[in-house]
């Protein structure tokens, strides 16, 4: 059979309408169809993997349900359609549930029904095709020794970990600073794990108010409160099957922490109004920027919850910390920017190498990379010198104030440069900035940031 073909079998013991099946489906040159009389003589020939299967329900040899158990066991893959003279409504339910993707009766709409459902079958493979190669992609790009740049040994330890963690379906704890790669570690060990086809949900405990984190987790039915006009599902229903990251979990509100300690004992999840339980098949990675014994001593953390997540602890070192790495991640970054950006492929110099390795990075591989990118845009030829390495910290109040300015517009731009830096983390920025969370949020909904 043709590799590229959209290959169709035909089983039919009537050798006239055999023909007539035959003849309409032909007349699409990307199909390919072959004829069977009876379904041991098709079952023989599944290895072919047909895209399609048009099925008589009253064959000679063999009745249409064993028929179709009997193809959907030798090519899963194999879409089977029913084509029967019954009108049965009750054989017709009983075929759909073992299997079959439709039940077409013989009368004068056949052909045109039966043509109808084999395009939609054609766009559904292609479409799971396209979804097959992207989930290839992902886990491509996800590979641990592509997606995380760095051969300093502290990361050499990080990829033993990943390879573990990536091998298994315990629960996974990152810490390390902000902009060291959280998330990215986290996206890796499940594009590299079993439940790779399944979703990757990621929540930020932190970027949300208090009342909302409930409802965002584990869902609510309509009318269960106020501006809930509709039923959510929360995101541990969104991860079926796949992985669930929760991002800067030592902020989570300490009244939610029993909640989610309980969800995770049971294994199940009650959306706010319902009574009923919705198990859940969901692999938990959590990752912080603090160091969460010390939140559980501080009385800020569960202890039990903390031993519950707990699973692998994989710490990310500060880019401070990998020896080399920087310049390697430096240029990586570079090559990337350029490429994306349609631009000469730039180089740094020796000052510009020695500028960069003797800053320290607090913002760690997130602030490196604006770092760089800042560079190949104000450099005006393919060389990066010294003075296109521009951190922010080195900004003086002088060139601040240069542009006079209220208080308030001042205010605004501090808010502004911190909401940017630690990734629109409010939390984050009202600790780092001692001012409430509350003041940013109505900045914020008032369009002042």
């Amino acid at each position: 059979m043709t590799e590229n073909a959209f290959k169709i079998f035909v089983v039919e013991d009537d050798p006239w309408y055999s023909e007539w099946l035959t003849y309409h489906l032909e007349l699409n040159p990307d199909f390919e169809v072959v004829r069977f009389s009876s379904a041991k003589e098709c079952i023989k020939q599944l290895h072919n993997h047909p895209h399609a299967i048009t099925l008589d329900y009253s064959l000679p040899d063999m009745k249409g349900e064993e028929a179709l158990r009997k193809i959907k066991k030798a090519s899963p893959s194999s879409e089977v359609i029913v084509i029967s003279a019954q009108e049965k409504i009750a054989t017709a339910v009983n075929l759909l549930k073992q299997g079959a993707y439709d039940y077409i009766v013989k009368d004068n709409d056949t052909r045109d029904r039966l043509l109808n459902t084999i395009q939609h079958i054609r766009k559904s493979q292609d479409l799971n095709k396209e979804l097959d190669h992207l989930r290839s992609e992902v886990t491509a790009k996800y590979d641990f020794q592509k997606a995380i740049i760095g051969n300093s040994a502290k990361m050499k330890q990080v990829f033993n970990l990943l390879d573990k963690a990536s091998k298994t379906q315990i629960t996974v704890s990152i810490s390390g600073e902000t902009g060291t790669g959280k998330e990215l570690i986290a996206k890796a060990i499940h594009y590299q794990s079993a439940r790779n086809t399944k979703p990757f949900v990621a929540v930020n405990v932190a970027s949300m108010p208090r009342e909302l984190i409930e409802s965002e987790l584990f869902g609510h039915e309509k009318g269960s409160f106020t501006g809930a006009l509709s039923r959510r599902l929360g995101k541990f229903e969104e991860a079926q099957g796949g992985t669930l990251f929760l991002d800067e979990i030592a902020d989570l509100d300490f009244s939610l922490q029993a909640k989610l300690l309980r969800v995770l004992q049971e294994r199940e999840v009650t959306r706010i109004g319902s009574n009923s339980v919705i198990p859940f098949d969901v692999r938990i990675i959590v990752a912080t920027h603090k160091n969460l014994i010390d939140e559980v001593k501080k009385g800020l953390f569960r202890e039990d919850l903390y031993y519950r997540l707990l699973g692998l602890p994989i710490h990310l070192p500060a880019l401070r910390e990998r020896e080399n790495d920087i310049l390697i991640i430096a240029k990586y970054f570079l090559q990337q920017f350029c490429s994306e950006n349609k631009l000469p492929l730039k180089h740094c110099t020796v000052e510009a190498h020695k500028k960069i390795s003797s800053y320290s990075f607090p913002g760690n591989v997130r602030e490196l990379k604006a770092v760089v990118e800042l560079a190949a845009v104000i450099s005006d030829d393919q060389e990066i010198d010294e003075q296109h390495i521009i951190f922010s910290n080195n900004a003086s109040i002088e060139s601040m104030l240069d542009a006079e300015a209220t208080m308030e517009e001042y205010n605004k731009r501090i808010l502004q440069y911190y909401l940017n830096k630690y990734d629109q983390n409010v939390v984050q920025v009202a600790e780092k900035l001692q001012i409430g969370k509350s003041t940013i949020y109505r900045m914020l909904k008032e369009g002042k940031l």
